[in-house]
């Protein structure tokens, strides 16, 4: 019988490192003393100092697909990467300490997966979407005590709502 992996190209990858040797086993009386949870609090209070960049940095990413739809039209890629960046910024920024912001990109998300279509997403309103993002990272608007950010949410979710209800739900397939 003839041995697969011969007939194959492949190459095996050792990693450079070994991470095993880089960390430092707890004695028993140490491990008692370790809680994990302070660990990972004190980690994020050392690096909460960038975080402010990173939503910069994913505003722009945000921005950049924005501005590929606006120069280049819309299509399904361009929406995928706008999703994808909306996305992003939902995701990381409860972390980052943008809680708001990151209800405006979940409630963007949604209008995103709603629509049928790349063709039936509103421009007019994903721009305003994109600038709510973008100013509220400028502002540093981070939750609820900015009330100029929660009417903003508030005013796009109930746009988006109002928009998304000419489109019947998808079946529900069993």
């Amino acid at each position: 019988m003839a041995d697969p992996a011969k007939d194959q190209d492949y190459e095996i990858v050792t990693p450079p490192t070994d991470l095993r040797g880089k960390v430092r086993e707890l004695t028993p009386r140490e491990a008692k003393k370790f809680d994990p949870v302070k660990a990972a609090e004190a980690a994020l209070q050392r690096i909460s100092g960038h975080f402010s960049n990173w939503m910069e940095t994913e505003t722009e990413s945000l921005l950049a697909a924005w501005d590929e739809i606006r120069q280049n039209g819309m299509n399904e890629a361009a929406r995928d990467k706008l999703y994808q960046s909306a996305h992003n910024i939902k995701g990381q920024a409860l972390t980052l300490g943008f809680p708001l912001v990151g209800d405006v990109a979940a409630s963007f998300c949604h209008l995103i997966e709603t629509v049928p279509s790349p063709d039936k997403l509103p421009l007019e309103l994903t721009e305003r979407y994109v600038e709510a993002i973008r100013a509220m990272v400028a502002e540093g608007a981070k939750d609820e005590a900015n009330k100029t950010g929660v009417e903003l949410l508030e005013t796009l979710t109930a746009v988006t709502n109002a928009y998304l209800a000419q489109f019947p739900p998808p079946p529900v397939q069993d």
